[in-house]
């Protein structure tokens, strides 16, 4: 059974832990989109990352029609996730990262879980999300939750849908919480 897994929004409060998370287990490219530059967690880098988990603070609603979020489990930071408009109002992307060693805990499948709940309280009917064949721990979190996924063979693509009509599979509530 996975512990406690929370999803908090990121804030100033949680922001640089997150960021220390990501520099003591992560390589930038599993975490954020290219920053030019050399490679490794440069100055630049952590302040970009910065600067767009800010950029997407005001939400769904916000110009960027985006949320990030803090994963925490037992009470430590351990990666982050997202939520993203897509085809409208009624369909959100997903994707998260987690710390390398925070990965094979089943942090992933309850974090899935957190956010289809989050979506469905935002009125989406669906949520998508995009992998490769070999990512093998999201595609058993999406599994673990339902998703149809589609797989192209040439490119190694996998295209993950969650239609939030079905039923989900059942959280134990004292082990995955939501915290706006």
């Amino acid at each position: 059974m996975v512990g406690r897994v929370q999803v908090l929004r990121v804030d100033e409060g949680n922001l640089d832990r997150l960021l220390a998370v990501a520099v003591g287990d992560a390589a930038p490219e599993e975490v954020m989109p290219p920053v030019a530059g050399g490679p490794g967690w440069t100055t630049e880098r952590q302040a970009a990352f910065r600067a767009w988990h800010r950029a997407r603070r005001a939400g769904l609603a916000g110009p960027l029609g985006e949320s990030t979020y803090v994963i925490t489990y037992e009470g430590e930071v351990v990666g982050s996730a997202r939520l993203a408009l897509r085809e409208g109002h009624d369909v959100l992307e997903t994707g998260m990262w987690l710390g390398r060693t925070h990965r094979g805990r089943g942090i992933g499948t309850a974090t899935v879980r957190l956010l289809l709940d989050e979506a469905a309280g935002a009125g989406a009917r669906a949520v998508v999300a995009d992998t490769t064949t070999h990512n093998t721990s999201a595609l058993a979190a999406l599994r673990g939750n339902g998703a149809t996924l589609t797989a192209n063979h040439d490119t190694q693509e996998v295209h993950a849908e969650l239609v939030l009509s079905r039923t989900l599979p059942t959280a134990d509530p004292r082990d995955v919480r939501f915290r706006p």
